[in-house]
């Protein structure tokens, strides 16, 4: 009896199972076991003192019990016999007094798979968003120029300034009119052409306006960058919100943050080889603007090239397609070890979480209930990001530099100072994400914003009495975009991963991403008519916003580092009042992705 639990309970223990009882109860049922296979390895017929005497009666000591020499020598046998048994899984007291020791769970390390295809997928999506941001804002004089030199060989005569006005203000505005269109599709692309096919048919979109902005100057047809600056807005609004949901997804919780932050990483350093693309003694000039525009391209055409020999994100794979083998390898050639049942099993508690909710359209996910605070967050978190005022500040800028005495020809360098430090604490942020929270780089972002917003005001004000807060105003600007690179930038693309689950992440997807090209393009054409209305109290209000939304975040969301997507969802859960049925715990059968599969996070 006891050999044969001592083996059930074995057999339970290298699948990686914690029996009744735990290892307690095994160490017991091994030593009963060995006792008990000691005794009966003693002959009846003979005694101690008469060992290889024959016929002689056997003299047992007092007591019944086998001599010292004899009870050892059986429970030798004794151990051979487990061991027999065991095929080479025998256990001996150093390895029971091993297993009291659990050994710590393993933590996600940055593999080479895993490396790759974050660089290819950022590189040709987030990076084109970045570029196509800046490429035109420091040369516009020079495609101003282009404009009216078609014009006049199309007409006889030159533009007039407001003609020049709207169809320069529609080159710039379409790109964010573009992203919200983009934003808008995005949902039906993942769901339908999963995350990382998304990412290669959105390259189209990249390619062909590439060509068609190279060959505009040749075409003499200024309506070509326009066409294309829509084209490019949609590419974006795409790359914008699947290009986190793709990283969020491949990679294990403990490096969530840090690669959910390479969207904006990726994103600043586009916009910073863009304003370096642009100076005039590179490519910013009357020939190699044509070239500065179609740079777009490589990006994407890189990506189309790398891509597809990375694998698809596992929890697509595995909940929305019903492929458990090609999820297991993709989860093996990311981690890099064979053994991936425990994050397959946490996939299958979100697969049932989800079954439970269902899928969720956009409108189901304005009307339901366990998602209200989850949304009202992303809102929050998108609106605040834009309406703090990081493009109002890059739109004063060139007037505070002037300000302090910078030559409009020298300005273009200090933008690209500013560049710099953008991308410096952004890559900081990214380092200490998964160290100091998400949270705590949000309200410290916040924190410095809003003070910067203040103290510019203040110098702007001033600064007409006082010349020396010229200087002041910048070290403002530069204080403000280290505080907006640090949280408000690249923080919400983590955030907004987290706190959904597969079923209604496309949905919220959507909503994000309309939300934040939407506010993008009403803070470009609103903030100049503010800012000719009340001047520098024009950031009174976005430092109004920043308190406003660093409140929001201190009050409703949690912190989110380290935690399953299924934990956030229980976070909110107690928030949204709805309950979430608890994991049970307990082992039964090993059925893959069955939703009759226990809540627990097993080897099976």
């Amino acid at each position: 009896m006891a050999e044969s639990a001592l083996f059930l309970f074995l057999q339970l223990e290298s699948f990686g199972l914690e029996p009744a009882g735990g290892k307690d109860k095994i160490h017991a049922l091994c030593e009963t076991y060995l006792i008990s296979t000691s005794k009966e390895s003693v002959p009846q017929g003979k005694s101690a003192g008469s060992r290889g005497q024959k016929g002689n009666k056997a003299t047992r000591p007092r007591g019944g019990t086998a001599g010292p020499g004899q009870a050892i020598s059986g429970q030798r046998s004794a151990q051979s016999r487990l061991k027999c048994h065991l095929g080479n899984r025998v256990l001996l007291v150093s390895h029971l007094n091993e297993m009291e020791m659990p050994s710590p769970p393993r933590k996600g390390r940055l593999q080479p798979t895993l490396v790759l295809a974050t660089l290819s997928a950022a590189f040709g999506s987030a990076f084109q968003y970045g570029y196509n941001i800046a490429v035109v804002n420091t040369p516009h004089r020079v495609l101003k120029s282009f404009y009216n030199d078609t014009y006049f060989e199309r007409h006889g005569t030159f533009m007039d300034e407001k003609v020049m006005l709207l169809l320069w203000s529609c080159t710039v505005s379409m790109f964010p009119l573009g992203g919200l269109l983009g934003s808008l599709i995005v949902g039906v692309l993942v769901d339908k052409c999963g995350r990382k096919g998304t990412l290669l048919i959105n390259n189209i979109f990249a390619i062909i306006p590439a060509i068609l902005m190279g060959v505009s100057k040749v075409a003499k047809a200024f309506e070509l960058i326009i066409f294309s600056r829509v084209v490019l807005g949609i590419c974006a609004g795409i790359s914008y919100s699947a290009l986190p949901m793709y990283l969020g997804e491949l990679a294990p919780k403990n490096l969530r943050g840090t690669l959910g932050t390479m969207t904006e990483v990726f994103v600043i350093l586009g916009v910073f080889l863009a304003q370096i693309f642009s100076l005039q003694a590179i490519l910013g000039n009357p020939t190699g603007w044509p070239v500065l525009l179609a740079l777009t391209g490589v990006p994407a055409l890189l990506q189309l090239l790398s891509l597809p020999f990375f694998p698809e994100s596992p929890r697509y794979t595995l909940i929305q397609k019903g492929d458990e083998d090609t999820a297991r390898q993709a989860l093996r050639k990311l981690r890099g070890w064979a053994d991936v049942e425990d994050e397959l099993a946490e996939m299958r508690v979100e697969d049932r979480a989800e079954r439970a909710e269902g899928r969720l359209s956009v409108l189901n996910l304005f009307t339901f209930r366990s998602v209200r605070w989850q949304l009202i967050s992303i809102v929050v978190l998108m609106a605040g990001q834009q309406l703090s005022g990081i493009n109002a500040i890059n739109y004063y800028a060139d007037t505070i530099y002037e300000s302090a005495g910078v030559e409009a020809a020298r300005s273009q360098y200090v933008t690209v100072g500013a560049g710099v430090v953008n991308i410096v604490m952004t890559v900081i942020s990214a380092s200490t994400v998964e160290c100091l929270g998400r949270r705590r780089l949000l309200l410290v972002g916040y924190g410095i914003c809003g003070s910067a917003c203040l103290t510019l005001m203040l110098a702007l004000l001033f600064q007409s009495t006082v010349p020396e807060l010229s200087y002041l105003g910048i070290i403002c600007v530069f204080a403000y975009i280290a505080g907006h690179s640090i949280g408000p930038s690249p923080v919400p693309s983590v955030v907004r991963t987290e706190i959904f689950l597969q079923s209604s992440r496309p949905a919220a997807f959507m909503v994000d991403g309309a939300v934040h090209w939407l506010t993008n393009f009403i803070v470009g054409f609103v903030f100049p008519s503010i800012q000719e209305a009340i001047g520098a109290y024009s950031f009174l209000v976005f430092a109004g916003i920043c308190l406003l939304t660093a409140v929001y975040i201190y009050v409703v969301i949690p912190e989110t580092k380290g935690k399953t997507f299924v934990e956030i969802n229980r976070t909110f859960a107690k928030r949204n009042r709805v309950e979430i049925p608890e994991r049970k715990e307990g082992v039964t059968g090993a059925e893959p992705h069955s939703p009759s599969l226990p809540a627990k996070e097993t080897s099976f």
